[in-house]
């Protein structure tokens, strides 16, 4: 099943009658919500998801965007008209890190087809794709979240991985290295874990993924195939979705440590590595 979709392919399948569910998850890290920018214009029938309040839980010793309450998450999904049996697309302002959120919450509880637009509202745009500042109130949708679709990591299960398949970090390469770290209390990386920015997920200076054949060889050179057990984590659980969604492009079923760094830094007590090397 593809996981990504163009604004070509998208715009033809909104003039069926059988149109997806259109979310837009506008969100900046550290920044003020992306209401105010979904309501100066939207892909037309698109319903605004805010991140922080429906796609996590408040921050704490779990991490900096923990799961979602399921009663809260399932709420705003059917508020937003999804329905099991009716695909779902997912965009943002353009990087899809937040779209990827997104998408893995509804597939990790069960919805059986979503789909993140390729390059996020820039991309609809350039295609000349219109914006609409109408907000739709679509009837409610039926969709009861049912969690374990696609594997979860603990920081327990991430440290395990790291030793005996692959646990990719998905953060900045210098945040990894620990020569800085903007965010979080301690620098560094998960012992182990190796180094695989996801910025490196999308063709060069832009947001558009590269093809699935790039990103297979890739994730090849850093030991991720179809054939290795795979983890991805990154600062709170966010870029990590991206990661996972970019190994599904290449074919490679991965595992997500949502609370990731935020959260294994939580307790003094987890190992650091520094460096450029796993460790």
């Amino acid at each position: 099943m593809n996981v990504i979709i163009t604004a070509t392919e998208l715009a033809s399948e909104l003039a069926q009658p059988a149109a997806p569910v259109l979310l837009d998850i506008r969100y900046q890290l550290g920044g003020p919500p992306g209401r105010p920018e979904y309501e100066a214009g939207h892909v037309p029938g698109a319903v605004y998801v805010d991140l922080d309040g429906e796609l996590a839980a408040p921050p704490g010793p779990a991490g900096r965007h923990p799961l979602p309450d399921l009663d809260v998450f399932a709420q705003a999904m059917r508020a937003a008209g999804v329905c099991a049996d009716r695909p779902v697309v997912a965009y943002d302002g353009g990087q899809s890190w937040a779209a990827a959120r997104a998408w893995w919450l509804l597939r990790w509880t069960g919805h059986p087809d979503v789909r993140v637009l390729d390059g996020g509202l820039a991309a609809w745009q350039a295609a000349g794709g219109a914006l609409s500042t109408d907000q739709p109130t679509p009837p409610a949708g039926d969709f009861t979240p049912l969690p374990g679709a696609l594997p979860l990591l603990t920081a327990d299960d991430a440290a395990a991985l790291a030793r005996r398949g692959v646990l990719l970090d998905a953060r900045a390469a210098e945040r990894y290295r620990g020569e800085v770290e903007p965010i979080d209390p301690v620098a560094g990386h998960i012992p182990g874990a190796v180094s695989a920015p996801t910025t490196e997920n999308v063709a060069e200076g832009g947001t558009v993924f590269r093809d699935a054949a790039e990103l297979a060889r890739r994730f090849a050179a850093l030991g991720a195939t179809a054939d290795t057990e795979v983890g991805v984590y990154c600062g709170s659980g966010v870029s990590a979705a991206h990661q996972v969604l970019a190994l599904a492009v290449a074919g490679v079923p991965a595992a997500l440590y949502v609370g990731s760094w935020s959260e294994w830094t939580a307790d003094p007590a987890r190992p650091v590595a520094t460096g450029p090397q796993p460790g």
